[in-house]
């Protein structure tokens, strides 16, 4: 019983490394995770399954694994509670260009196009920091304006 005290806490505390040595220790029957990667799996699937687990850590684990795309096994009807708790963060850059002429919109749709291509580009790299993006987007501009 002491092992299966020391699992629960060391899945309500988050512990990758606990918990998987208190897994084998307790399952050791059942397959093991081949590395911490799997264990993260294992482990937040876990706790958005036992009831025990406080709610707030039920809800992390929960959006951890949909950020990853994975299943989580918190009930339907906790969920919108923990997505509140948890939102999803989406990320946004928006590109605008005003031309005052007529003569000019050809020039400013290219302009604009080639901003998004630098966004996109960023984003292609993981370069999502807003100072990285907003400078590789001045970059595009100064060299239009040359």
């Amino acid at each position: 019983m002491e092992a299966e005290s020391a699992f629960r806490q060391a899945l309500t505390d988050g512990s990758v490394k606990d918990t998987r040595a208190l897994f084998a220790l307790v399952c050791p029957h059942l397959p093991q995770p081949r590395d911490d990667q799997e264990a993260a799996v294992m482990m937040h699937r876990a706790r958005t399954e036992v009831r025990t687990i406080p709610f707030k850590a039920r809800a992390y684990s929960h959006r951890w694994l949909e950020e990853r795309g994975l299943p989580s096994g918190l009930p339907d009807e906790l969920k919108p509670r923990a997505e509140r708790m948890y939102p999803i963060i989406a990320d946004a850059v928006g590109v605008a260009v005003k031309s005052r002429s007529e003569s000019h919109r050809e020039r400013a749709s290219a302009l604009q196009r080639a901003m998004s291509d630098a966004v996109l580009d960023c984003y292609a790299n993981g370069d999502k920091d807003p100072d990285v993006v907003s400078k590789r987007m001045d970059e595009v501009l100064r060299l239009w304006r040359e």
